[in-house]
């Protein structure tokens, strides 16, 4: 009789301290939101630039600062990658249009053929508000340094067989920075998949503090 009741004494023990761990687990949880990874070495962030954009207006780090920005590097005449790329960012466009909280940076790398008015002819094919969505243009090496030093961006050939010169960026991911400035991913924008992933990411940066 006394085993039978040590017996029972020990599995209600551990009943109860299973339902103690899974309680203290559960509220310790379920406040707890999934976080996005930081790139870069540490302390790394978007340095200062100057650009114009499709209404010619000067853009700078200041003017996104406090914002989450979708980064991306095109050319108005790519027939490769280039369109399927920025119709692909419509969707993001469109899932934040009106959010000021939201920007999209789509930076040339062809300064000298894209002008402003070339970009803000090739603005209008995606029916883009200057004021969410920049078609930027500039010095070229300040466009190629902020691709490289500051969003992380590779240098790759142009896979549409159209070369500008030996130093020519072209690549297929978007980069995503948050608010302070830190790159927190990179999606292939060839891939819907990573766009709606980019989309659900932009959402998660939207509700950090």
């Amino acid at each position: 009789m006394k085993n039978q009741k040590t017996t029972i004494f020990l599995i209600s023990f551990f009943i109860l301290l299973s339902a103690v761990f899974m309680t203290y687990t559960y509220y310790m949880t379920k406040d707890r939101k999934p976080t996005l990874p930081t790139f870069g070495n540490p302390g790394h962030h978007v340095k200062e630039f100057s650009f114009k954009n499709q209404d010619g207006s000067i853009i700078t780090n200041k003017d996104v600062q406090g914002k989450v920005c979708v980064v991306s590097y095109f050319f108005a005449t790519c027939k490769g990658i280039c369109p399927r790329m920025n119709e692909h960012l419509t969707k993001v466009y469109e899932a934040y249009k009106g959010n000021p909280q939201v920007m999209i940076l789509s930076h040339t790398v062809d300064p000298k053929h894209d002008s402003v008015e070339v970009l803000k002819a090739y603005s209008l094919r995606f029916d883009a508000d200057a004021r969410q969505w920049m078609f930027l243009t500039g010095d070229k090496k300040e466009l190629y340094d902020m691709a490289r030093g500051s969003y992380l961006i590779s240098a790759l050939d142009d896979t549409a067989g159209v070369s500008i010169d030996k130093d020519f960026i072209h690549d297929n991911h978007y980069a995503l920075v948050d608010q302070s400035g830190h790159i927190r991913g990179f999606y292939d924008g060839l891939k819907m998949e990573e766009v709606n992933k980019l989309i659900v990411d932009i959402g998660l940066l939207l509700k950090e503090k």
